[in-house]
């Protein structure tokens, strides 16, 4: 992935950590794999990788007989070996990959405990605005990572399972590093390693929706299990060491999941799927939740001979025990021990909400529990009469944990969003609208305006629009179904199970006003008032701003639609809090990666400037991809570059395909990138509340960002709109086989969307560009807009922002990372192969553009390389192309002969091996 280790994503700041370690690991790592392949294959494979790997070292040395040599070697090699060439390959790069996350790990075990991010960040509020300050922050704190099924992790479940046994072998032999443990740990890597070369490394089948919500659950349940709880409790310790407070109910953290939710453009997902879903989470956030209650019956065993309890907990235990089927031995042997019965009865309560809901069947009031707070009511009970009985020290241990996890993860694990696109809410609404008017495309016809103020008037009114269930065709019935499963949703599993309904392509306000109609049908809005005189929504709207244009307007899209009385009211209804989504992947397709980021760096001002206007809370939800041509990247650096008063604690944050194993495959990982985005939260929140600079100069730069980024989106719109590109980039680039590669359950393409590169989606898109090593979204356009305001005399300035501007040194950081990691030599074996002579002028363009780019980097940055301030990612990035390059060559010899016309399956078969193998070696497919 994009993203870089703490220690070398902000520029190093320390001295980097010595990786000799790291170095004996990988080396050790490698020597198993080589005994492997001689094992299971030949030692004449060992001998042709090691021939490849030693051509490839001195052909990037700049011996160009090498080059020729190598080029030469692995366009003649026969397919058995070539296959064989690039599984050894892609293996190595996991064991590296894995043996990089070990190394990160242990360097976190090594740092001072007051050297981390949250530390430090609860350090710098209390020295500017004092402890209450640091309370506020910490109660409004609610960092959201919500995990997306976007198809990007080429790797099976079954590879990363075995990487994280890998990791286990590698850490534990860290921790007591003897002969004998290292004989052991050799033994075990050997056993994995073998296992590995002997499964296989593609998938069979599509992955349905299912198979997704598996792979997160195996990731978020491992947060329940193993991080989350710990960092909840030391969040709580560490605030009191500072004289601030952490309510124990507080959600400083809060998981979301769009897997099972997002139907935008995916007819996979269904209502069932929905529902389906949903049931496997919350079998999995049961499970978790049992055993740390069972962790708190083992420790409250205070009995009634010597502490009292409260009259409430002792009311609230003999209702439970006379409802619950509690077994008669726990009765007899606890019976002067009430903690502990009171937790028997939320754990039976647990386990029988865990059948209910399996069941699929309607709650029964005592027996069960329908969301978070009937939980915590328990919980809380028990808590507050420990606190009233000299219980402190136990209220604080294991229970305060509990209830801190039950407050984060509730009973669902995660909450779920729903996404579906704007034409489909009007395909409803028009035919609605027209029954009810007797004139057919009638709401078609009307303006923008009309449209808006018929839909405003809709809802004023108290009138339904048809008879329940209304008659509509497939797909209206299909999207009018999905708000049905949301009402059956928050009745089976609570209110929070689904808060949040994302209207993706929302290009004006009446894209909202439509979905708000449909939901008022289905009963989940009633805006007439009832007798406490207010509305009633039971999900929020929220409005997704994908290409620059409506970027741009995002400022008019919302004053126009907080204007909407109506509207307003079900806002009011949901907390007086707007949620509105930025699309990073399309706005970077649409306009490029300059003009994109700072087009949502203003609109994050603008939306921020009309929530005031209107005394709303604003929530930013980004849709961050993993590479930086979908706005990846260093996330603490990225949180803590957003425009001031844009962040209030709330923020929600996409996370997806190979970025969440980077992140969350090792718990110390898992840990570190959690605190990094609370921490960032938690400082911007609290600090980051008035601009940092002078407005006159901060006006100076905007406009020459402006400029830059005008001159920037030319020449990105001069290349996309080239008529020849789009046969270019299919010629040049291997994104046909993203399909084949069985990665994801979305098409590629959005549904209806014709051919060209308008319909194609953005994974796709950055998926090619970065197999052939080209990394366009990364950087094209960058180049001209920085050379446009060096060639004005604005060098000064550009050193200056900088230096002193967070947004463009975060912007400037991502595009040399993506500099380093494009490699235009490979590239251009890529065109001088693939692609017809007529188109190479495209490539050329590239290549200036590139060399722009390079050079106009280096010229701000004072570097005389590219990441000369980041030696370890440099040194990194360098050693992977020694084992990257290869199959590269080979990539593009099978598609070579793929394209004359051989149909060979395991031609085929080869060549997405491949494919998986440039993406274990650059750590991202898209």
């Amino acid at each position: 992935m994009d993203s870089a280790p703490p220690e070398v994503a902000t520029g190093e700041r320390a001295k980097a950590p010595s990786d000799a370690a790291l170095r004996r690991d990988i080396r050790r790592l490698g020597e198993l794999l080589g005994e492997t392949l001689v094992r299971q294959e030949s030692a004449g494979l060992l001998d042709a990788v090691e021939s490849v790997r030693l051509l490839t070292k001195r052909a990037q040395g700049g011996d160009d007989a090498a080059a020729r040599e190598l080029a030469k070697k692995l366009t003649s090699v026969d397919l058995p070996t070539a296959t064989m060439l690039v599984r050894a390959f892609a293996t190595y790069f996991h064991l590296a990959n894995i043996a990089e996350q070990v190394d990160r790990a242990a360097h976190l075990a090594q740092r001072p405990e007051d050297a981390d991010w949250m530390n430090a960040a609860m350090d710098r509020i209390v020295e500017e605005r004092g402890p209450a300050a640091l309370t506020t922050a910490l109660g409004r704190l609610s960092v959201r990572p919500v995990y997306t099924a976007h198809p990007t992790e080429a790797s099976r479940r079954t590879a990363l399972l075995k990487l994280r046994e890998i990791a286990d072998a590698l850490i534990t032999y860290r921790a007591a590093p003897t002969p004998r443990s290292q004989r052991r740990r050799d033994q075990r890597l050997a056993e994995i390693i073998e296992s590995m070369w002997q499964s296989d490394d593609l998938r069979v089948d599509q992955p349905k929706v299912a198979d997704e919500a598996r792979n997160m659950l195996f990731f978020v349940g491992g947060l329940l299990e193993e991080t989350v709880p710990r960092l909840l409790a030391d969040m709580a310790d560490e605030a009191r060491a500072r004289g601030a407070f952490l309510p124990p109910t507080a959600r400083p953290l809060i998981f979301g999941n769009w897997i099972g939710g997002d139907r935008d453009g995916n007819p996979n997902v269904s209502p069932a799927t929905t529902l389906d879903v949903l049931v496997m989470q919350h079998a999995i956030a049961i499970k978790g939740l049992i055993a740390m209650v069972q962790d708190c019956v083992d420790e409250v065993s205070m009995s009634t001979r010597l502490v009292d309890v409260t009259p409430e907990l002792a009311a609230s235990l003999e209702r439970d025990l006379d409802k619950l089927d509690i077994d008669e031995r726990i009765r007899r042997l606890n019976v002067e021990e009430p903690y502990r019965l009171k937790l028997s009865c939320v754990r039976q309560k647990l386990t029988n909400t865990r059948d209910r809901i399996a069941a699929r069947a309607d709650s029964r009031p005592g027996h069960d529990y329908v969301g978070r707070d009937e939980l915590l009511a328990d919980l809380l009970l028990i808590r507050d009469s420990l606190l009233a009985h000299r219980g402190e020290l136990v209220a604080n241990g294991a229970l305060a944990t509990l209830i801190r996890t039950a407050s984060a993860f509730g009973i669902q694990i995660a909450t779920m969003d729903v996404r579906e696109h704007s034409d489909a809410h009007h395909h409803v609404v028009g035919q609605l609208a027209d029954r009810a008017s007797g004139n057919d495309g009638a709401y078609a016809a009307l303006s923008p305006t009309a449209r808006l103020d018929w839909l405003g008037a809709e809802l004023a009114g108290r009138r339904p629009l048809a008879p329940f269930p209304p008659p509509l065709d497939t797909e209206g019935s299909r999207t009018f179904e999905t708000f049905r499963a949301i009402r059956a949703a928050q009745k089976w599993f609570g209110m929070e199970i689904i808060e949040s309904y994302i209207v993706s392509m929302t290009q004006g306000p009446a894209d909202i006003l439509a979905p708000v109609v449909i939901a008022r049908e289905a009963g989940l809005v009633d805006i007439a008032t009832g007798s406490d005189g207010r509305a009633r929504a039971d999900i929020g709207f929220v409005p997704l701003l994908e290409t620059v244009d409506e970027l741009r307007s995002a400022g008019t899209i919302l004053d126009t639609l907080l204007s909407v009385a109506p509207y307003r009211a079900v806002v009011t209804a949901r907390g007086n809090v707007q949620e509105v989504m930025l699309g990073y992947s399309d706005s970077n397709k649409d306009a490029g990666i300059t003009t994109s980021q700072w087009e949502i760096h203003r609109a994050q001002r603008v939306l921020r400037d009309v929530c005031a206007k209107h005394g709303v809370q604003l929530r930013l939800f980004h849709g961050r991809g993993g590479s930086v041509g979908r706005g990846g990247g260093p996330t603490h650096e990225a949180i803590l570059a957003q425009p001031w008063g844009t962040l209030s604690g709330e923020i929600k944050v996409t996370e997806q395909g190979e970025v969440i194993s980077d992140k969350y495959l090792l718990p110390a990982l898992a840990r570190e990138n959690l605190e990094l985005t609370i921490a960032a939260v938690l400082e911007a929140s609290a600090l980051h509340t008035a601009a940092r600079v002078e407005p006159g100069r901060l006006e100076l730069w905007d406009a020459t960002m402006n400029d830059i980024s005008g001159a920037a989106f030319t020449a990105y719109r001069q290349l996309v709109d080239d008529p020849q590109l789009p046969t270019y980039f299919a010629q040049s680039t291997p994104f046909e086989q993203l399909g084949a590669l069985k990665i994801g359950s979305r098409p590629s393409k959005r549904p209806d969307s014709g051919q060209g590169l308008a319909g194609l989606r953005a994974i796709p898109w950055v998926f090619g560009w970065t197999q052939s090593r080209q990394i366009v979204p990364g950087w094209f356009g960058v180049g001209t807009g920085l050379r446009s305001a060096l060639d004005a005399g604005k060098q000064a300035q550009l050193r200056e922002m900088y230096a002193e501007w967070h947004f463009f040194k975060t912007f400037i950081s991502n595009v040399e990372m993506m500099c380093k990691k494009t490699r235009l030599d490979i590239a251009e074996h890529y065109v001088l192969s693939l692609v017809d002579p007529e188109l190479h002028p495209i490539f050329e363009r590239i290549r200036a553009e590139y060399a722009k780019t390079v050079e106009a980097v280096l010229e701000i940055t004072g570097e005389s390389e590219l990441l000369e301030a980041q030696p370890t990612l440099r040194r990194t990035l360098e050693v992977r192309d020694r084992y990257l390059d290869p199959i590269s060559y080979l990539q593009i010899s099978m598609l070579a002969r793929i394209r004359a016309g051989d149909t060979d399956p395991q031609l085929q078969r080869a060549l997405l091996l491949a494919v998986n193998g440039v993406a274990a070696g650059l750590r991202n497919t898209g």
